[in-house]
């Protein structure tokens, strides 16, 4: 039987925190509200955060307690912001004090079999996706001067560049939908005991693990590649906050942090830093429950350093969103292009638009790099007030007008992509960059930027995206991206695994490989034994082939949740084929098979959690419940060991050289964003498609 892990205080008194939310532009996220605005809001007794980060993934649980100071019973709204390439995977309601698991169902059915339980009076809970920007949960009901609980599992990639790791627990509501904006307002004081546990562990050694805005985090190394980071928070400064052990949790007590107040509005945002020196490898992780059984896996190959550094001026067109949702992060993006300017190369050039409802040029063409013309144009961005809708597609358009062909140019988008004026349509994007030789790369603002039409833009251009919180700490951006200044990209790529039976590759075509990037590969195999792996590519046009050779598992039982995970990256590449291309039934009916058949919320496919009785009178079959006691099971035996290597190329190397990394050394405070920008964004890397051959 499962224990649970609860909070317990130093004295026989419990206290609410209160904290004075949308302090500033910014809306807090992971709130549980009436959804009669006339009712008194719920109050947070209590919001668990557990962590793990470990063989390429990281699995978050959220476990939360509201009470309903109201004295009737009522429904209520829980929103919560999707994390980058995050799905969730479990929603739990405890039911008469017992913990009941959801169930993935299309999202029409699930809709309905909750309304018509909110009708007859009985507990449901309802979890759906509101496209890319937030995961909403329904409650019914929260009773009368009682406590409700709620528990949200979620999973997402954790991959590494140029050595660094980073992991953002998104807070900050994005600020880009009026309606949940009005209603979010309707509740600025809430009442909290905060906890926040995230362990790290690594194969590869971790030299340094930080927490940028948290000083008062407590940050502990418990073995080479095992780091655990807490966070806690009390509603009196004299209360202590403990972790009391218990069987579900195979972590040891500790004793957290406390602080008077902890503002949920605010990211948290953890790094993680690889030791220096460490060699490029191949890594695989596999699931197979048995010999003659499908294979999962999950392939990251992490180059070494083979890029040289591209020398020459460059020209620099910065697009820049200033529309009202923008408030709140504008400062943030101001003050990192202002240091982009100054640290330009003195043969450099630069533009500066900036758009909301109408796309303006501040510049008047390409402007030379003086000091007087940077203090210049850095005095007028930070006069700029966001206000207005956002028209994206006249920003890029006026950015991609007076390109010298002659110049090697690159255009910097920073928005949150919420297109709501003028052309909004993606394929229009996407035909309106496929006429210019021109790399598009992106900074995705806050946790509401839409990743879909973002991602799609960069990847039809040859470019990328990158997220920044405003939590970030910018020099850590800055050190995770600083490989692709000026270094040529491994382009025209493809991978070729022979030698063992594979299919359902994803993604199936690969983007030019920038320095300090993994390659992450997901796919099915069967049987076992050798393999031949093949990364083919050109570097400033020479072909260059990397090889090896390694063995797929007859059956490996530890990593259940590559199963999801996989599901997860087949349905994101068919949802850029729908965004790309339109919605067709073959392609939305796969997308809903996927999900139901590996428990994922998607934006056909909702979580519902009912009484055991009424799951059984609608028929549906516990998939997910059978899914989550394996995966639990395999997270307990992992707890019990150390990290294992899954480096599969020891033998046979297929990288000669050492990765890129950030190196070691203190912080240099007065990097920004900007620098991060410049760094990032300096390198026009030629255009090619890529393909995966099996």
């Amino acid at each position: 039987m499962k224990k649970q892990r609860y909070l317990t205080f130093g004295r026989n008194r419990l206290f609410g925190i209160a904290l004075f939310l949308l302090s500033g532009e910014l809306i807090a996220a992971g709130l549980l509200m009436p959804v009669d605005g006339s009712l008194p809001s719920l109050e947070i007794t209590t919001h668990r955060v557990k962590v793990v980060i470990e063989d390429g993934y990281a699995i978050t649980t959220v476990d939360q307690i509201f009470h309903n100071p109201s004295p009737v019973d009522l429904e209520a709204n829980y929103s919560f912001p999707i994390p980058e390439h995050g799905s969730v995977s479990e929603l739990a309601l405890w039911i008469d004090g017992k913990q009941v698991n959801g169930e993935v169902l299309e999202k029409q059915r699930a809709r309905k079999i909750y309304q018509e339980e909110k009708a007859a009076g009985r507990d449901a809970g309802l979890t759906e996706q509101d496209s890319y920007k937030t995961f909403d949960t329904r409650v019914t009901p929260v009773r009368a001067h009682q406590d409700t609980r709620i528990r949200l599992v979620y999973m997402q990639p954790a991959h590494v560049d140029s050595g660094v790791g980073r992991y953002t627990y998104p807070l900050e509501e994005g600020g880009v939908d009026e309606e949940k904006i009005a209603f979010w307002q309707s509740n600025s004081v809430v009442k909290e005991n905060f906890s926040f546990d995230l362990e790290v562990r690594s194969t590869y050694p971790v030299d340094a693990v930080r927490v940028p805005g948290r000083s008062d985090a407590s940050i502990t190394q418990q073995g080479p590649g095992s780091w655990r980071v807490a966070l806690g928070y009390s509603a009196n400064e004299d209360q202590q906050i403990e972790m009391i052990e218990t069987e579900s949790e195979s972590l040891p007590p500790r004793r957290l942090a406390t602080s008077a107040a902890f503002d949920l509005n605010k990211d948290i945002v953890v790094y993680w830093r690889h030791q220096v020196g460490l060699p490029g490898s191949v890594d695989l992780v596999a699931y197979k429950s048995a010999a003659n059984e499908r294979g999962t896996f999950m392939l990251t190959l992490t180059p070494g350093d083979d890029l040289e550094q591209i020398q020459g001026g460059r020209d620099w067109v910065f697009v820049l969103d200033i529309s009202g949702s923008m408030q709140g992060k504008y400062a943030t993006l101001a003050d990192g292009v202002q240091r982009a300017l100054g640290k330009l190369n003195p043969n450099d050039r630069f533009r500066l638009i900036t758009f909301n409802s109408r796309a303006q040029e501040l510049t008047s063409g390409f402007v030379a790099v003086t000091a007087e013309t940077v203090r210049y144009y850095s005095d007028m961005l930070a006069a700029v007030n966001p206000t207005s809708g956002t028209n994206l597609y006249a920003g890029i358009k006026q950015g991609l007008a007076s390109l010298d062909a002659d110049r090697t140019s690159a255009i910097v988008l920073v928005t949150d992509g919420v297109a709501n004026v003028g052309e909004t349509a993606q394929r229009k994007f996407i035909e309106m960059l496929r006429d210019k030789d021109v790399r598009l790369f992106t900074m995705m603002m806050g946790n509401s930027a839409n990743q879909p039409l973002l991602e799609a833009l960069t990847r039809h251009s040859n470019g990328f995206a990158m997220s920044v919180s405003n939590s970030d700490d910018v020099l850590g951006r800055l050190m995770a991206a600083i490989g692709k200044v000026s270094y040529e990209a491994f382009h025209g790529v493809e991978l070729t695994i022979s030698g063992i039976k594979t299919a359902d590759i994803s993604p199936t075509r690969i983007a030019s490989m920038y320095r300090g990037q993994q390659l992450v590969v997901f796919g099915h195999y069967w049987g076992d034994g050798p393999a031949e792996i093949n990364l083919d590519g050109k570097i400033s046009g020479q072909n260059k082939c990397y090889k090896t050779h390694f063995e797929f598992p007859s059956v490996a039982s530890e990593n259940p949740e590559i199963q999801r995970l996989w599901a997860f990256a087949t349905i994101e590449r068919q949802l850029a084929e729908i965004n790309d291309f339109g919605e067709d039934p073959d392609r939305k009916q796969s997308v809903i098979d996927l999900a139901l058949e590996y428990s994922l919320v998607t934006d056909y496919t909702s979580m519902l959690v009912v009484e055991d009785a009424v799951f059984g009178a609608h028929r549906i079959v516990r998939n997910n419940q059978a899914r989550l006691k394996n995966e639990y099971a395999a997270r307990e035996k992992r707890a019990q060991r150390s990290p294992v290597s899954r480096r599969v190329d020891e033998a046979e190397p297929m990288f000669r050289r050492v990765r890129p990394s950030i190196g070691s050394g203190s912080l240099d405070p007065w990097f920004s964003l900007g620098c991060l920008l410049l760094m990032i964004f300096a390198s026009r890397m030629p255009w090619s498609s890529a393909k995966i051959r099996k």
